[in-house]
């Protein structure tokens, strides 16, 4: 069955950078555009970023464009989400998603918060 694991989240200071990591299994990882969402305490979860099976194009929320950078690496059946200059308001928890025959399946998240 399709599994999601994110790692990487953690307490940072404004400015600061953290590394998110989503594992994938029980599906072919490399033929899946993947995702990575958050959602913030009394907000509905947001599209934070996106890529391609192949790696080639991604999309990015205009709240992170420039700051964050979504890759993966196919051999490792892993995304990423790298996020620098962290703000206050990037306090979230962090998913990522697959959408494989019309289901969406998610991972258990990963809280990030951005505090001094």
């Amino acid at each position: 069955q399709v599994q999601l694991v994110e790692s990487g989240g953690g307490l940072v200071q404004p400015g600061g950078s953290l590394r998110l990591s989503c594992a994938a299994s029980g599906f072919t990882f490399t033929s899946y555009p993947m995702s990575w969402y958050r959602q913030a305490p009394g907000k509905e979860r947001e599209l934070v970023a996106t890529i391609t099976s192949t790696g080639g194009s991604t999309n990015y929320a205009d709240s992170v464009k420039g700051r964050f950078t979504i890759s993966r690496d196919n051999a490792k059946n892993t995304v990423y989400l790298q996020m620098n200059t962290l703000k206050p308001e990037d306090t979230a928890v962090y998913y990522c998603k697959v959408q494989k025959w019309g289901n969406d399946y998610w991972g258990q998240g990963t809280q990030v918060t951005v505090s001094s």
